[in-house]
């Protein structure tokens, strides 16, 4: 059994994908800060608060206490019920910087393939002797199969 996994495991294609993952999850690690730490405080702006992660909704309140410019965390600690929708919208932003820039990647890796892809000459049809309808050379001047005398193109 060691063996099969032995040989699973060190299989070509298991290790590219090992390989993808670890990659992916650095990629992933980019994006996250490059989305926190640029563009949730540029969206923070618009919204006017330190963090879009702070936004939150009122489900229901609670009787005698204020949950104006409190943070959701105060806000649940005082027994509100409440719809965070900033961490989403963190998410939702992360997704598609990561499709987008994918896409470029994926566009950029099969440009280069047909950049490097060499554009083969189209096959040469093949001369036919008139009379027998063999294939001969281009420079023959008799056919070696029915030895006719060929014409000179």
């Amino acid at each position: 059994m060691w063996k099969e996994f032995k040989k699973f495991a060190l299989k070509g294609n298991v290790m590219d994908m090992a390989i993808g993952v670890i990659i992916g999850t650095a990629f992933g690690a980019i994006v996250t800060s490059l989305v926190n730490d640029i563009f949730m405080p540029l969206i923070g702006l618009i919204f006017n608060t330190g963090s879009l992660s702070e936004k939150y909704i009122v489900l229901k309140g609670v009787e005698g206490v204020e949950l104006a410019g409190k943070t959701a965390a105060e806000a649940t600690e005082a027994g509100a019920n409440i719809l965070t929708y900033g961490k989403l919208l963190s998410v939702i932003i992360n997704f598609i910087l990561i499709a987008l820039i994918l896409f470029f990647v994926v566009k950029g890796i099969n440009k280069m393939k047909e950049f490097n892809k060499k554009e083969e000459e189209p096959a040469k049809k093949p001369r036919l002797c008139p009379f027998c309808k063999q294939e001969i050379a281009d420079d023959a001047t008799r056919c070696p199969h029915c030895t006719s005398e060929l014409p000179e193109e």
